[in-house]
């Protein structure tokens, strides 16, 4: 493939090389957020909600929406306070 493909991550448009996995859009758009995900405190989902893997290539217009989790790990919990 060659080219370029227009897609959205959150709410805003990201534009990437076509065949880009969702994992390359979430870095395209905020490597904070693929930090995240590569550490597994992230998650990602379609427009639609639908769970998406990281490693997913990418359409044209494709929506990814990136899902932060708010727990903390074991290490940071204050259960044992």
């Amino acid at each position: 493939m060659s080219g370029t493909i227009p897609v959205f991550v959150n709410d805003r448009p990201v534009t990437l090389r076509a065949g880009a996995t969702a994992a390359d859009a979430v870095a395209g758009f905020d490597p904070d957020l693929a930090a995240r995900l590569a550490a597994g405190a992230a998650t990602l989902t379609d427009g639609r909600g639908i769970a998406m893997a990281a490693d997913q290539p990418l359409f044209p217009g494709a929506i990814v929406r990136v899902i932060v989790s708010a727990r903390r790990g074991a290490e940071a919990s204050d259960a044992h306070a």
